[in-house]
């Protein structure tokens, strides 16, 4: 279980799509909740579907792989775009008390596609924490080391965002944090497409 968990960790902690997305939610501390309980949720499933044996499907279908590939790199490439559009427009400081809140619905939309439309989420869960599920002594416990990792790393990168806030009262740290997500998103799309 604790091997499970540290690697799952490990392959979380690094920056992606997903988890800017879920930083940005939680310094606008907007449907916090329901953001972190789909991408523990969908991080719960395709563990699962890895440490079943996910891998031996992705082998016996090999184009799968190259579809979604592409298909996560154009998201990643449309998803940039936005936020540099939102750091052109000026999308203003963290100002709870005035800003236009943005429907459960479409945060759920961008949530689940920024979960499901992302190759390296497949990558990590069902590949990796696949493969070395495959080889523990307790293939069951290392998948729950694994999912509860993930649902401790979401809690707290969204909840925990809330402490950043008053750095994002200032205008220009927002627009920096579209920026550097849009970078984010576009080096992610890019590097994607050179490893193709």
């Amino acid at each position: 279980m604790i091997s499970g968990f540290l690697t799952s960790l490990s392959l979380i902690l690094a920056i992606g799509a997903q988890n800017a997305f879920v930083l940005r939610q939680g310094l606008r501390r907007e449907h916090v909740g329901t953001v972190v309980l789909l991408c523990a949720l969908s991080d719960a499933i395709l563990i699962s579907a890895g440490v079943a044996g996910f891998g031996a499907v992705a082998q016996a279908v090999p184009w799968l792989g190259q579809v979604m590939l592409y298909a996560g790199a154009a998201f990643l490439l449309i998803y940039g775009a936005l936020r540099f559009r939102a750091a052109w427009q000026g999308a203003g400081a963290l100002d709870l008390s005035g800003a236009a809140p943005v429907s459960r619905g479409r945060v759920v939309a961008i949530c689940l596609t920024l979960t499901w439309a992302n190759p390296h989420v497949y990558l990590d869960t069902l590949v990796l924490i696949g493969s070395i599920a495959a080889q523990a002594e307790d293939r069951l416990a290392f998948g729950a080391g694994a999912v509860l990792a993930s649902f401790l790393f979401f809690t707290l990168l969204g909840y925990g965002a809330r402490w950043l806030a008053p750095l994002f009262r200032k205008p220009a740290a927002w627009t920096l944090l579209e920026i550097a997500m849009g970078l984010l998103m576009w080096t992610l799309a890019a590097g994607l497409i050179l490893d193709a």
